[in-house]
């Protein structure tokens, strides 16, 4: 389907990049991506995406705006505290960008319903706070076979990975971290910069837009760290476990 002429004006500085162009923007257009909290990172991250024409975001998040998290996640007001965060961020987001269709799933994402809410989505950006939720949306999407692009703060780092796992040498989420590290903290028990989680926010939601438009170099099988204090980054390569009990078996299906 052809771009329209006021498609062809918003996405105006994309169609330019011959890394996009009007093929490129069409795929955004048709795209369904899924963004697990609207949090520090999902805040920037679906603003970025809104305003890149994903044809359809999906918010997972049952949280309520609170005073406290205005520091850092730039989809709310102070107007809206205490409103249900998905359905906030579905007005603004839809009066950004109305060629984006926004799906709210005001719950908890768990290993009893992941499955069934990402099955329907092409691609997940990952940007919850706790190890639980991390793990039951990376066995979903090794199981759906659905790339996963995963983000996370503390203090004043970050880090950002995607993950294809094939079977052959490229990891799932559980190669790189098998169980949850025994008393990991989150921001809400030592604080983060709340300029941080836009930088690693807004960097998920660009290997979103790589992985759907298929330009640049895919972080699939690496990762990231940033360190905010030195404004330095370090990428490493991740290895696959070959007796990982999540993505092991893929390699004789695929």
């Amino acid at each position: 389907m052809a771009l329209t002429d006021a498609q062809l004006e918003r996405y105006q500085r994309h169609i330019l990049l011959r890394e996009i162009g009007g093929v490129g923007q069409r795929k955004l257009l048709d795209a369904k991506v899924l963004v697990i909290g609207a949090g520090g990172l999902g805040a920037p991250a679906l603003l970025y995406l809104a305003a890149a024409g994903v044809g359809t975001l999906g918010i997972v998040d049952d949280d309520i705006v609170s005073l406290s998290n205005l520091q850092r996640q730039i989809l709310y007001v102070t107007d809206e505290i205490g409103a249900p965060k998905a359905a906030t961020a579905e007005r603004r987001l839809s009066a950004l960008n109305p060629d984006t269709a926004i799906e709210t799933h005001a719950a908890r994402l768990t290993a009893a319903n992941a499955a069934e809410i990402i099955a329907r989505y092409d691609l997940v950006l990952d940007g919850c706070d706790n190890f639980e939720t991390r793990f039951a949306v990376s066995d979903a999407c090794v199981a759906l076979r659905k790339p996963l692009v995963s983000a996370a703060i503390g203090e004043f780092d970050g880090q950002i990975a995607v993950f294809r796992p094939d079977g052959k040498t490229l990891p799932c989420y559980r190669c790189f971290v098998a169980e949850a590290p025994e008393g990991a903290a989150t921001c809400t028990d030592q604080g983060v910069v709340g300029a941080l989680a836009g930088v690693v926010g807004t960097w998920a939601a660009l290997e979103v837009v790589k992985e759907i438009v298929g330009f640049g170099e895919s972080l699939a099988g690496r990762l990231v760290l940033f360190d905010g204090l030195s404004a330095e980054t370090r990428k490493v390569r991740l290895r696959r476990d070959p007796e990982c009990p999540v993505c092991r078996g893929l390699g004789a299906h695929a």
